[in-house]
């Protein structure tokens, strides 16, 4: 059941460690409001706003935060209307693109997009032309340094997970996203702590980077996580850790 994982880098090393803390509270708290809209404000019958709430706490984000952004959802106080919108693309070295945004404009958000990615030798592409590259799946992370191998993959077959994937400090352990809201409440039922639990996007293949097209695929990747419409970039890149831990020295 076990293999090992390059899922591009970690998720870029868990999104450059959510550095930007302002920043990820704001993506937070759309997440919270669009879930809250689409499936009501109380979270043990809205699966999606239950996760949201889940990865803001992981984060740290205030009580109140939190709260206000459910009250923006259900339509208690007033708020801006989100709407999602999935761009695809390539960047340097033809690594594939995924990335998506939470809108109150989509042109605006698709022409800021485009030119970002234009002067960072990337181009969006048609939809679908990089979507058959990926597969959603249910990911939740456990640090191996908290959790005992056998204690991992007891509560991942119990849990009817599909996979569980190693990486040198973390197990991944992988299911079919509808089966993920159960096999992450098991895993926590089992007493086993999770650094990021998550129904995302997964590459089929990884396409490795050569080494003098690296940090220009780091740095498209840095100013996509930036943008304030941006929630999440996809990507099916491979980078060596010898370049990564350059860059995040």
């Amino acid at each position: 059941m076990a293999g090992h994982s390059k899922w591009a880098n970690r998720v870029h090393r868990k999104t450059r460690q959510d550095k930007k803390r302002g920043k990820l509270f704001a993506k937070l708290s759309k997440q919270i409001t669009v879930a809250a809209r689409e499936g009501g404000g109380d979270p043990e019958a809205n699966a999606r706003l239950r996760l949201a709430i889940e990865q803001a706490k992981a984060a740290d984000m205030p009580k109140d935060n939190i709260e206000s952004a459910i009250q923006r959802g259900t339509g208690e106080t007033e708020g801006i209307e989100y709407e999602h919108a999935l761009y695809e693309g390539y960047g340097p070295a033809g690594i594939a693109l995924m990335i998506d945004c939470l809108t109150d404009n989509s042109q605006r958000t698709v022409a800021e997009i485009r030119s970002l990615m234009k002067k960072l030798d990337a181009s969006l592409g048609a939809a679908g032309c990089v979507t058959w590259m990926f597969e959603q799946k249910g990911v939740i992370v456990v640090p191996k340094h908290q959790a005992d191998e056998d204690a991992v993959f007891a509560a991942a077959i119990e849990a009817g997970a599909e996979d569980v994937l190693e990486e040198e400090d973390v197990w991944e352990i992988r299911t079919l996203p509808q089966d993920f809201s159960r096999a992450h409440e098991e895993v926590g039922a089992a007493g086993i702590p999770t650094e990021r639990a998550e129904v995302t996007m997964v590459p089929i293949t990884t396409a490795p980077v050569p080494d003098d097209q690296a940090k220009k695929v780091i740095r498209l990747l840095d100013e996509l996580n930036d943008h304030d419409d941006v929630q999440h970039v996809f990507s099916n890149f491979e980078i060596s850790d010898e370049i990564l831990e350059e860059v995040e020295a």
